[in-house]
């Protein structure tokens, strides 16, 4: 069903694969957004136990494309280098595709967002005042990704 990489060479693996999604702290999400027409939005994540976490509003473009279709794909750049001498990009990224879904009990929910949280700020204290403050307007998203290719550049081979 997924399309095998066309330069397997520069696959990297699974391993390498999560060290970037557990390294890094912004992805793009792909999603089919009205018309038909692919939208993609830039979000904070946080990658555990094999899934994509994020946050996001309990109304908007996000949400709705989730909820006509959870099929999502979701791009991580971990480096991202010009190299001007050689003319050519020093790169290293992850492409997930997956199936989102909306957390809506709000014990998980909770959970997942405080461990979010905590990967941003240390503090339990702030972490749960700032759930407690925006709660009523938040909702909270998981990726299960059904299929998983990272590559990087030659140069870094």
């Amino acid at each position: 069903m997924f399309r095998e990489m066309r330069r397997k060479r520069q696959q990297i693996s699974k391993e390498e694969c999560e060290r970037v999604l557990r390294e890094n702290v912004t992805g793009v999400l792909g999603v089919i957004g009205d018309g038909g027409y692919p939208y993609t939005v830039p979000v904070n994540y946080h990658y555990t136990d094999g899934k994509i976490y994020f946050h996001g509003a309990k109304s908007g473009h996000k949400l709705d494309a989730m909820i006509a279709n959870d099929k999502v794909s979701f791009c991580v750049i971990d480096k991202d280098d010009v190299d001007s001498e050689k003319m050519t990009t020093l790169y290293r990224s992850v492409i997930i595709f997956g199936r989102a879904r909306v957390i809506d009990d709000t014990e998980e929910m909770i959970e997942k967002v405080r461990a979010f949280g905590l990967r941003y700020n240390p503090s339990l204290d702030a972490v749960n005042a700032e759930i407690k403050a925006e709660l009523p307007g938040l909702r909270v998203f998981e990726i299960t990704p059904e299929h998983m290719t990272g590559k990087v550049g030659k140069e870094l081979l």
